[in-house]
C-alpha cells in the first residue's frame, strides 16, 4: 500500500501521493507582488492526513510536522466560460468571458 497524504491549498482538498500531476489554483509568492515559475518548488505546510499504509495521522486541523514538497511542471489557463445575463423584454443582456488561471504541479514527495 503506498503512502498518501490530504492537502488543503486554495480553499480546496487534494488526496496526493508521490509521483502525481494535479491542478491546483495559482498560488502567490511569499510577497503578493513575485509571482511562480515553471520549475520552482512549493512546499505545501497545510497539510490534513497523512496514511502510510498501516498508520494514520489526522490532523487538528493540521498536522505540524507534516509537509508535502511539489515542483511546478506548467502554468496555464483553463478554457473560456461565458457569463450570460439576460432579462426578457427589457433588452437587458451582458455578456462576459472568463479563464480561470492554474498551476500545474509533480507531487515529489511525503515528509
Amino acid at each position: 500500500m503506498s503512502e498518501f497524504a490530504v492537502i488543503q491549498t486554495g480553499g480546496k482538498q487534494y488526496k496526493v501521493k508521490a509521483g502525481d500531476e494535479i491542478k491546483i489554483e495559482k498560488l502567490f509568492g511569499p510577497e503578493r507582488d513575485v509571482s511562480y515559475k515553471e520549475g520552482d518548488k512549493i512546499v505545501f505546510d497545510k497539510v490534513l492526513l497523512v496514511d502510510n499504509g498501516s498508520d494514520t495521522t489526522i490532523g487538528t486541523p493540521f498536522i505540524a510536522s507534516a509537509m508535502v514538497t511539489a515542483t511546478i511542471t506548467k502554468i496555464g489557463r483553463l478554457p473560456k466560460i461565458d457569463v450570460i445575463k439576460y432579462k426578457q423584454k427589457s433588452k437587458y443582456f451582458k455578456k462576459n468571458g472568463h479563464r480561470q488561471p492554474y498551476f500545474q504541479v509533480k507531487i515529489e514527495g511525503l515528509k
